[in-house]
């Protein structure tokens, strides 16, 4: 079920993020490895876009991929998440963007674990932690 997308300027966007949050969500930056707030949490909770709130993955799936980025086997639910082809960087990969607001998140990669066998690697800065809910 695809989200009611939101409408915002870039004027706007830069007034709301951080310097940090804008270079990665709106301009699809990437954050340094094992910098992020997110990349060694373990806390109970659900991960939700910095952006716009919309709920995007649970802890009870997330995982250590030992890449120094949060990682997820899956989404909290269908439709929060749209998949782009990138090929940017002279790489393949399959970008994974906001469905509400559009913001970038980070990509996906099929060498995560069972049962869903996909790793979701998603920068610290995309997200934020509500501990009440997961």
């Amino acid at each position: 079920m695809a989200q009611k997308k939101m409408a915002k300027s870039e004027t706007e966007w830069k007034k709301e993020l951080t310097p940090e949050q804008y270079r990665v969500l709106r301009e699809k930056g990437t954050e340094m490895a094992f910098t992020g707030t997110y990349w060694n949490e373990h806390g109970k909770g659900m991960y939700r876009c910095a952006a716009c709130g919309n709920e995007l993955f649970s802890s009870d799936t997330k995982f250590d991929s030992g890449t120094g980025w949060p990682s997820f086997s899956d989404i909290a639910k269908q439709g929060t998440i749209e998949l782009r082809p990138d090929d940017s960087h002279g790489m393949n990969r399959t970008e994974v963007v906001c469905s509400k607001c559009g913001s970038h998140l980070g990509h996906l990669f099929d060498d995560g674990p069972t049962p869903t066998g996909k790793r979701y690697c998603i920068n610290s800065c995309s997200l934020k932690l509500d501990p009440e809910k997961k």
